[in-house]
């Protein structure tokens, strides 16, 4: 098979495998959105007053060094995630995802709270390091709707729905952090001075923030299903307790009972069969709507009980999973530093952008030497940059919505993501220089900016996230791979608002302010060496099925190997005289 340099190859044709794909889980990838739009809210929202809110705090006099403590308080919350992200992966292949998931959430809300208190730096620092520490959220998920759509012909529309839900947050949070920052200063007659809101003037966006990520633990503890292979099969009470709940409901009373016709418990002889015959594959893997907790016809049905801990992973490694040697193959590895050099100049923009709009012109006049000695910025104030952000996320949901899916479905995700990765370098270079265009045709000019990055990142996440789902060697390693990928991402998303705030420090002080651009262009160019190098792994062209097979052969190995340490016993057991 023929491979260009985009990594085109000849496609079979999926006519055939139309009758056999699952269903989309519409359901349960809307659960999932409303957990994850709390943390882009959360995480986003900052950015439109972090500038000011150095200020206040007074720890420099220089306006220029701003920056670098501004790169701080963004960096402190993906310092802490690295150092915890490959644990939660690993907690939840344990444990499960949705328990993670939820202890996330409540990091999320725990660390909004202390950052709206914050009287300095150093509270506002701990409070995104408690955020850090307690969200592993990011490879979890991935890991999720990983296992909830096994089809890959559902892929580009599943991978961009998460992107798209962070652009909603990115519309929202940057609009509500810029609106209610400093409420006494914006709605005097509203909120007076000398109140807890003059005190603690950036309170009030976070108190918005975390209501909306208590929503959120709400939804994903009622409703969220889990999707951990084994895990599954025990029971949820807070599942339960969500499905009662909607019972009460006239119009959602038929999705509290067994709410997929077509799923694995439609019938009682389907629920039997994975447990007393392991000659045919577990129909439990051919959904994911459902889960045995929640079906009232497992309740009634008398099934021969295999014992509780017969899917329990803390078996022996060789039953249970695969080793660290087999999990990060050289594709899974090339993906990882890929998406983590992705990572590193993709917030490197995020954070630097904000602070680039807010810089005032310099007070003394700099000599000018182009094409590279130059300084600038847009002077604009926080409401101001909480629109332009706003603006970017409409876009970004816009193209999320109707265009990222055609051009994954259409190209691939390996052309898509080697292109990208070629050409994103050149975004860099020009950023800097919008400050030299003349005043009226500023804006236009920071449109086409805005678009280019915006439609540039929502395709490369996404190719990046399904390459990656694809070179797992076994379903059993996704969440340490993605948790393993969410720490290098969080690494990598630390040290580049650090390094770029410093390197903007220097360069507004030197006349170049187009220096941390520069060098996030170097560094695209260095993620595009990478990107040549990744391979369509031989799982991309694995059809449906042996994915399903693979994950059935799993629990299935799991089951025989309890059912056969049972008749060991039930054998040693001498008979009754």
């Amino acid at each position: 098979m023929r491979r260009t340099l985009f990594g085109r190859t000849s496609r079979p044709s999926i006519d055939d495998d139309d009758a056999s794909l699952p269903p989309f889980p519409r359901r349960q990838m809307l659960v999932l959105a409303i957990c994850r739009i709390c943390e882009p809210i959360a995480f986003m929202g900052i950015f439109p007053y972090v500038y000011f809110m150095i200020e206040d705090f007074h720890v420099t006099e220089d306006p220029n060094r701003i920056s670098f403590y501004a790169g701080m308080v963004t960096s402190a919350f993906t310092f802490a995630e690295f150092s915890t992200g490959l644990l939660w992966g690993r907690l939840s292949d344990k444990i499960g995802r949705k328990p993670v998931l939820l202890t996330g959430l409540v990091g999320t809300a725990l660390s909004v709270l202390v950052f709206g208190f914050a009287p300095n730096l150093t509270i506002a620092l701990l409070a995104r390091a408690i955020g850090g520490l307690l969200n592993g959220n990011m490879g979890v998920l991935q890991t999720t709707i990983s296992e909830l759509v096994t089809a890959k012909q559902h892929q580009p529309r599943a991978y961009t729905i998460m992107p798209v839900v962070w652009c909603l947050g990115s519309i929202i949070g940057p609009m509500i952090g810029g609106a209610l920052a400093r409420p006494c200063i914006s709605y005097p007659s509203l909120f007076s001075p000398g109140t807890i809101w003059d005190r603690y003037p950036y309170l009030l966006p976070n108190l918005f923030s975390a209501f909306i990520v208590l929503i959120g633990f709400i939804n994903g503890f009622l409703f969220l299903e889990e999707t951990h292979s084994h895990k599954k099969m025990e029971r949820d009470r807070g599942l339960e307790l969500g499905h009662w709940i909607l019972s009460k409901f006239k119009g959602f009373r038929r999705c509290a009972e067994s709410r997929d016709e077509k799923s694995k418990f439609s019938d009682r002889d389907d629920e039997m069969q994975p447990l007393i015959d392991h000659d045919e594959p577990l129909p439990s893997y051919r959904t994911n709507e459902n889960t045995p907790a929640s079906s009232p016809h497992l309740r009634s049905a008398s099934v021969p009980s295999i014992p509780q801990d017969s899917l329990d992973l803390n078996q022996s490694r060789e039953h249970m999973g695969v080793g660290f040697s087999r999990t990060f193959t050289k594709t899974v590895v090339l993906n990882i530093i890929s998406f983590g050099i992705l990572a590193f100049h993709t917030m490197t923009f995020d954070q630097l952008l904000p602070v680039f709009l807010a810089t005032a012109p310099p007070k003394n006049s700099v000599e000018m030497s182009l094409p590279l000695k130059f300084v600038g910025g847009f002077n604009l104030d926080s409401k101001t940059v909480g629109i332009i952000l706003s603006i970017q996320g409409a876009y970004q949901l816009l193209i999320n919505m109707f265009l990222v899916p055609k051009v994954l479905a259409r190209f691939g995700a390996l052309r898509s993501f080697r292109f990208i990765v070629i050409v994103y370098f050149l975004l860099y270079l020009a950023t800097p220089y919008l400050v030299l265009l003349p005043p009226a045709y500023r804006m236009v000019g920071l449109a086409i900016v805005l678009a280019w990055k915006c439609t540039f990142s929502t395709i490369i996440y996404p190719a990046n996230a399904i390459l990656i789902a694809n070179s797992a060697p076994s379903p059993l390693a996704l969440g340490t791979i993605n948790g393993f990928a969410a720490s290098t991402g969080s690494l990598c998303r630390a040290f580049g608002p650090t390094i770029s705030g410093i390197l903007y420090t220097v360069g507004l002080q030197s006349g170049y302010s187009g220096l941390a651009w520069w060098t996030s262009a170097l560094v695209a160019i260095g993620g595009a060496v990478v990107g040549l190098q990744i391979s369509d792994s031989a799982s991309q062209s694995a059809s449906h099925d042996d994915r399903i097979d693979e994950r059935d052969r799993d629990v299935e190995i799991a089951q025989q190997n309890q059912v056969a340490g049972h008749t060991h016993d039930l054998a040693a057991t001498p008979p009754r005289s």
